[in-house]
């Protein structure tokens, strides 16, 4: 039996992509991670990760 409400649980898996999505597009801005890597994570990690990576300019 899976505990929490679906709701919360939900809310704390967007919480979390969204950080981790923040800190991919910082490392792939300041060059610490090659861009082609950081696209690639993105786009396993979120499927909005088109958007995103148009958004920040990684293509």
């Amino acid at each position: 039996m899976p505990s929490g409400i679906e709701r919360v649980r939900e809310i704390k898996r967007l919480r979390t992509r969204r950080k981790k999505v923040a800190k991919l597009i910082a490392r792939g801005k300041a060059g610490t991670m090659d861009k082609d890597e950081v696209v690639r994570k993105l786009k396993r990690l979120t499927p909005g990760a088109d958007v995103i990576i148009e958004r920040e300019g990684f293509k």
